[in-house]
């Protein structure tokens, strides 16, 4: 199977794309570039908990959003961007301390739109989040 991505793309790039944002005052960390997915990791602390304790819903969101952002950025043409569209997420498992892990596979790429599953699992293997993202794939001309 050949990698799908249409720009450059690794652990370290896109690292370097968000410093300074919310992504790397959250703690979140890329972990790996594979032929067709990425995985990255956020982590349960104070930053990211609710009052409850767990890891606050918003948080799963946004890593799954960023993973799904990034991808389809990374598998569009050159002179074009990748926008959100939709996203959901189902929460199955609450997370109250360590790491939750995110992989990001698309499901379909278009010429005009992308959709990627986007899974979270705990330290356990356990599955704590499913989401789903759509991107539009617009032109930059």
């Amino acid at each position: 199977m050949s990698a799908i991505w249409k720009r450059p793309v690794s652990v370290e790039s896109l690292t370097a794309i968000h410093v300074n944002t919310t992504v790397a005052h959250l703690g979140i960390e890329f972990l790996e570039v594979g032929d067709d997915f990425i995985r990255a990791r956020a982590p349960v602390d104070a930053r990211t908990r609710q009052p409850m304790g767990i890891l606050h819903g918003g948080i799963s969101v946004l890593l799954a959003e960023m993973l799904g952002s990034c991808g389809a950025a990374c598998a569009s043409p050159p002179g074009h961007r990748a926008v959100g569209l939709e996203i959901n997420a189902n929460h199955l498992r609450s997370v109250a301390e360590g790491w939750v892990t995110g992989i990001a596979r698309p499901i379909h790429i278009g010429r005009s739109t992308h959709v990627w599953q986007i899974d979270l699992t705990n330290e356990k293997g356990q599955r704590t989040c499913v989401s789903r993202i759509t991107m539009a794939i617009l032109s930059q001309e």
